[in-house]
Formats: C-alpha cells, structure tokens, sequence
C-alpha cells in the first residue's frame, strides 16, 4: 500500500474518533451478534491505520492494540468481500502469525469481513475466531457481511454527530459575532434618533416627529430580534417558546417596517390571513420578514414592480401559509437546494449572504413544520409552509 493511501486511511479513521477511546456501546453490541450468529468465542472489531491494529470493540478478549505487521486482519482487509479459513494452521497467509503459533493465541478458525467506509476506503474488518476448526455457512457468512455493514454506519454516525456538533458550536460563535456587530451600529442608530426626537426642532414638525418615532419603534424591534435570534443560534433552535399570536397582526408590523422598500420598489403587499398560531413570535417574526423581503428584494431586480401575496389555508391539524410573488421564480432543480446555508440559487446580482432561506427552514423545523417552494399563479415564486397546531 502507499504512502498516499495510508495517508488517507489516517485521515479517515481520526474523523471517526474511536482509536484510544473506551468501546461504544453499539459496537460492542455489534460484536457480540457477530459471535452469536457465527458460533464462535471471539468477535473483534479492528482498525488497523499504517503501523498498528487497534481492537476498539471485542467480546471474548480484552481490546488491546498490537504491531499491524502481527495483525492476521492486516494481510486481508483491502481485499472485497469475506475470508473464511477453517484452520489457519494450513492457510499459508496465516501459518506463521503469532496470532496462530501461541506467540500471541492459538486461532484455528478465522473468519473477516472488511470494513470500508462510504467513499470506498477500507479502514480494518469485523472478524471472527477461535482456537477450534471451524467453518461458516453461506448465511452466516452473509450475516458477517452485512454486520460490518452496520459497524460502518455506525462509525459513520459518530462522525456526523461529531462534525454537527462543531458545526453548532461554530455557528454559535457566528451568530455571536454577527449580533455584536449589528448591535453596536444598531445602538448608536437608536441614540441618534432619540436626539433627533428630543430636538427643538421637533416641536414644529409633527411629521418629521411621527417618522422618527416610528424608526425608534423599528430600531427596538429590530434589537430585541437581533437578542433573540442569537439565543435560539445559542440553544441549537430546540426549544421555541409557544403563545398564541395572531398572524395577521404579526404580518402587518412585518409589512410596515418594509415600507421602505416597497415604497423604493413600488412594491405591494396584500395580506389574506385569518390565522392564529401556537409559536415563538419573535422567530415567526423572523420567518415572516425574511420570506416577504426576500419576494420584494428578487422581484424588483428582475425589473418588475413586487406584487406580493400572503394567504392562508386552514388543513386539518394545522395551517398552510403561502407568500407569492411576480418575480422570477426558482428553477425546479434549485427549490431544495436555495433552503441550504450560503446557497442562494442562480442569482449574483442581489446582495445577501444566502443565510435567509436557511434560517427560514431551520425555523419551522423548530415548530414541526414543513416548507418548500412551489410556482405562484403569477408564474413567481411561491414559497409554503405548513404549521401544525400546538400538541
């Protein structure tokens, strides 16, 4: 073997993080089936890197660890599919190991099958043995296979478990980051208003005072969302609050803090919605006013004026709530692809970051919802959602 690919071999046993850590419990289980179907003492799984074989799940034995040049699993685990040998003592691969000699064990019957991941790179074998000759019948050779199947996914499993994990602590440091910066502008934006609110000035412009006081309004929302929304990153999103809210209501402070863009635009909202919701506010909030400012934002760079609907539908245990629009629409190969984070489908010219649609997604998961994009009727986008009642 070459140096590139046991390279590569260590790469991917340390992404699974099992060599030098006490057994996992679903793999000594796995262990102990092997030896249960194939009739045997001893069941072992082995990971066998460029220099050692490392037993990190094992009945019959304790797990230990020894040279890979002693290893019987290291002369056969690149090979596909199984070894069976009834008595090692006359197979010329093995005749000689300490494991058959009694340098080490006394093994007669010896039984492999190889454990390769996913992307096609074997990692070591779940095998079998004993110090009697023995043999296997064709369906518990299979049965061997199919465990280390499973010896894999499970391997495969902690790897996920172990990358979501650094995947959410780095996104809780993003989201940190991001509500710091956005506070401290947010802050400073705030005092300015106020000034401008408690200036003589004022007392002559009941109009002037109406728009600052309602940019005072939308700073503070926009502040304690900002808080929210870093504390739902923080916790992973799994446990929104539950009240009951109005979403007509809740959409229509969502259109008005809009109004900037529409009128920029010559956008329109119309809102349909005779709907009350079991949910977090400040997160459907959020959902709300992503999904709305992202039909305004992409039907206006297409060159048309936004027309943009929000309905609801009333289904059985709960409620599908639909935002329409006559921009562009999304390409059926991309309806799944925009929910994932930094994707923003075909369109360059729209500044964003393509975390809206994302969070949106991440949102009524959080509710145990459904959402997804469809065409509108106008031939724009139409993105639903469902929203269960509460349990």
């Amino acid at each position: 073997m070459t140096a590139v690919q046991d390279a590569a071999r260590r790469d991917v046993i340390a992404s699974y993080g099992v060599v030098g850590q006490p057994p996992e419990p679903d793999l000594e289980g796995l262990v102990q089936l092997a030896a249960t179907v194939c009739g045997v003492s001893t069941a072992v799984i082995n990971i066998i890197d460029d220099r050692f074989q490392h037993q990190i799940a094992a009945v019959g034995l304790a797990p230990s660890v020894c040279a890979r040049e002693d290893s019987m699993c290291a002369v056969v685990f690149q090979d596909p599919g199984h070894v069976v040998v009834r008595d090692a003592r006359q197979d010329p691969r093995f005749r000689d190991n300490p494991f058959v000699t009694g340098d080490i064990a006394a093994v007669r019957f010896y039984a492999s099958s190889p454990l390769v991941t996913p992307e096609g790179v074997p990692i070591g074998t779940l095998c079998v043995f004993d110090e009697e000759v023995g043999d296997l019948a064709p369906e518990d050779s299979r049965a061997l296979a199919l465990l280390a199947h499973q010896v894999v996914d499970v391997l495969e499993l902690r790897r996920l478990t172990r990358e979501l994990g650094q995947s959410n602590a780095a996104l809780e440091r993003f989201a940190g980051q991001v509500s710091h910066d956005l506070r401290n502008p947010l802050m400073a934006l705030a005092g300015f208003i106020e000034l401008a609110v408690d200036s003589p000035e004022m007392v002559g412009a009941p109009q002037a005072a109406r728009a600052l006081a309602r940019a005072e309004s939308v700073a503070d929302r926009m502040a304690a969302m900002i808080g929210d929304l870093y504390a739902y990153a923080r916790i992973g999103g799994a446990q929104p609050r539950r009240e009951d809210i109005d979403l007509s209501e809740l959409v229509s402070g969502v259109v008005e803090d809009l109004e900037a863009a529409l009128v920029t635009t010559e956008g329109r909202v119309d809102v349909h919605l005779e709907c009350r919701l079991t949910g977090d506010r400040t997160l459907l909030r959020a959902l709300m006013q992503n999904l709305i400012a992202n039909a305004v934002k992409f039907t206006a760079a297409s060159g048309v004026a936004p027309r943009v609907v929000v309905r609801s539908h009333r289904l059985t245990g709960g409620w599908r709530i639909t935002v329409d629009d006559n921009g562009p629409g999304v390409p059926p190969d991309q309806r799944e692809r925009v929910f994932e984070l930094m994707e923003r489908g075909a369109v360059d010219d729209v500044p964003g970051l393509g975390i809206g649609l994302s969070t949106c997604r991440r949102i009524v998961d959080a509710h145990g919802g459904r959402v997804g994009i469809d065409e509108s009727e106008t031939g724009g986008t139409s993105v639903w959602m469902v929203i269960p009642d509460a349990a």
